[in-house]
């Protein structure tokens, strides 16, 4: 028999029995309660036992899905991370990019908290979020090419703009998540004042009287 066909003990005597479910959708609904709990305090310093309750399962059942705790936070920053992919792309920055990754966190504060914020302070962890600045940053350079001249500025605008793009949502979603029609907007401000920093000749603007 599987492990989702048994009626596991509930996690305090006067729970309800665990719900029976397939194994997949197991696996998300412990994935979506880690994302939870980890969100809340961290890696280190959330429990297993914090994710079972938060689940509403048992500790025993956890161990059915994922090795250890970090196995489980890797699958929920894993899982994060295709689930924006999916929703922004991987190879492209256009008009359309702002308003998706704006879309992607709202729909998933806590992950997305937790890939960009988080983890990145997490030594285990790092080489995921090190991987995502790597490409984000190559991404950014293969389409500012046409607009910066190759140099340390576009190398510079390059770096800062999915860093700037990145905290900027994530301080919209820290501060409630204001004016949702038009905080793309209001972002693609901010990334094009960089983009106009990085083309700039400060000579040839100091000759101009400015």
């Amino acid at each position: 028999m599987s492990d989702e066909g048994r009626t596991e003990h509930p996690v305090t005597s006067a729970a309800a029995p665990v719900r029976r479910l397939r194994r997949a959708d197991r696996r998300e609904q412990i994935l979506d309660a880690a994302t939870r709990a980890f969100a809340r305090a961290g890696f280190t310093a959330t429990s297993l036992d914090d994710v079972a309750a938060e689940a509403g399962i048992t500790r025993f059942l956890l161990y059915r899905h994922f090795d250890s705790k970090a196995d489980m936070y890797r699958a929920v920053l894993d899982r994060a991370c295709h689930r924006l992919e999916n929703s922004v792309g991987g190879d492209n920055f256009d008009e359309h990019s702002i308003p998706a990754l704006l879309h992607a966190a709202a729909a998933d504060p806590d992950a997305f908290r937790l890939l960009f914020r988080y983890a990145a302070r997490e030594p285990d962890f790092r080489d995921l979020t090190d991987g995502l600045t790597a490409t984000a940053t190559d991404v950014a350079r293969d389409n500012l090419a046409a607009q910066i001249p190759d140099g340390p500025w576009l190398d510079w605008a390059a770096r800062l703009i999915p860093t700037l793009t990145i905290e900027a949502v994530i301080a919209w979603l820290d501060t409630g998540q204001p004016d949702p029609q038009h905080a793309a907007d209001r972002i693609a401000r901010a990334v094009h004042g960089v983009i106009h920093a990085a083309q700039t000749d400060p000579a040839a603007t100091r000759s101009l009287g400015h």
